[in-house]
């Protein structure tokens, strides 16, 4: 196998950039992105997505970790690491753009010995049948004799500031047996908890597809418990307090299911289930009882509101959080924006205020305004709390809200005395 290692990680997101990092380390390595502006930055020394902080970046860039959009500049690598993002399109369907784009870019660039590693969240089969033929077709090389493969998932989570991409147990897996050893000795060589070697490619692809289809699943049913007990007039979080003093009791919260990740990633094993057969009914309805829960967090923000007589129509309303989760710019797949949505039917009067969120990039993905700067010279009808930022840890919301306004918690965070309603 490769005795230099040269490595070059294909797409620098949330997964890609920190996963170049680490691997720069202990080998060679160049990042590679098509967006020149977000390479730049990076080299600035400065990731916006916050994973890396600007000191570790800017250690790693003086010690030769290089950035580039220009493709000339990974020819000479060896090992080709793919972390391009796997969307669906607007009907929920597997988007293999970028995946098939990337496949493009490694078929021009991969010699004869060299390995592809995909780290991208698939469906089984995806790298085998749909990415390598891709290479193979660009090269002209023939897998698995003059190039090999390997799967290793990611497992970044967004914000997470423990389990980061060192200290995760990384799932690894090759094309040949020799492939597969090679490929986990090169994770192994950076990862402080080690990995666990997968007898197949396919298998690699389907472990990582159930984590995130097995956590929607579970955040269903604990929404669904919410919309029931709510219905009862029976507090959720005191439910679960309860239960959970059960030794096997999984204690999880109900909310909003967004991000790139949980709120994705089952569709692309929905949709393969139905190749061979079957019809993933659980996934399914789970999938769509979380979509669903931003507009059910406004309508009950509504009943609140006719409860206590507050007229609804023109109402000022405040939404606290725009990102899909708390302390983390990440705005993909925000189920906000559905609550946004459910309320502007009512009212054009809606303030929605995120001290983490690129108001820009809100503003061209989604069409709408936010601010950073939470206004306090203002009462307002509603206020929801929908992410739990630590900057709106100690804000007096019953003040903002007045005395008759409606105080939603979507997190179960807020003080229970002044709030009117929580999942």
């Amino acid at each position: 196998m490769i005795k230099d290692i040269n490595i070059a990680v294909i797409g620098l997101g949330y997964v890609g950039l920190p996963l170049a990092r680490l691997f720069s380390t202990k080998f060679k390595t160049i990042g590679y992105d098509l967006n020149k502006k977000r390479v730049d930055t990076i080299m600035s020394g400065h990731d916006n997505t916050l994973e890396i902080s600007d000191s570790l970046l800017k250690e790693a860039i003086d010690k030769g970790f290089k950035c580039t959009s220009e493709i000339n500049d990974i020819k000479e690598c060896n090992l080709y690491v793919v972390a391009v993002p796997t969307p669906v399109d607007k009907n929920n369907r597997p988007d293999l753009t970028p995946l098939i784009n990337a496949s493009k870019t490694v078929g021009t660039v991969i010699g004869r010995g060299d390995i592809v590693v995909y780290e991208s969240t698939v469906y089984p089969g995806v790298t085998e049948e749909e990415c390598i033929p891709v290479i193979e077709q660009v090269s002209g090389l023939k897998y698995n004799v003059d190039f090999f493969a390997g799967y290793s998932p990611e497992r970044i989570n967004p914000g997470d500031k423990t389990h980061t991409v060192e200290k995760i147990k990384k799932v690894t897996s090759g094309s040949t047996p020799e492939t597969a050893d090679f490929i986990d000795n090169v994770y192994n060589a950076v990862l402080t908890n080690g990995t666990h070697k997968a007898p197949s490619i396919r298998v690699a692809e389907a472990s990582k597809i159930i984590e995130n289809s097995q956590r929607d699943v579970n955040i269903a049913f604990m929404n669904e418990l919410a919309k029931i007990f709510n219905a009862m007039g029976i507090d959720t979080h005191d439910v679960i307090e309860a239960a959970s003093s059960k030794w096997n009791f999984i204690k999880l919260s109900p909310g909003l299911v967004g991000g790139h990740c949980i709120s994705v990633d089952p569709y692309y094993l929905i949709q393969k289930a139905q190749v061979y057969g079957i019809m993933p009914r659980i996934m399914s309805n789970s999938r769509r009882l979380n979509d669903g829960m931003g507009e059910y967090v406004a309508n009950q923000t509504i009943k609140l509101m006719n409860k206590k007589g507050v007229l609804v129509k023109n109402a000022k309303i405040l939404v606290l959080g725009f990102t899909f989760k708390e302390n983390c710019p990440d705005i993909r797949n925000t189920k906000v924006i559905d609550i946004y949505h459910t309320l502007k039917e009512y009212t054009d009067n809606i303030t929605i205020c995120d001290p983490w969120a690129d108001s820009d990039r809100v503003s061209a993905e989604y069409g709408i305004e936010t601010i950073k700067n939470i206004p306090t010279d203002t009462t307002y009808d509603a206020i929801i709390l929908a992410v739990a930022h630590k900057e709106f840890a100690e804000l007096d919301l019953r003040a903002l809200a007045g005395e008759n306004g409606v105080i939603y918690d979507v997190k179960g965070v807020a003080d229970r005395k002044i709030v009117d309603g929580r999942l």
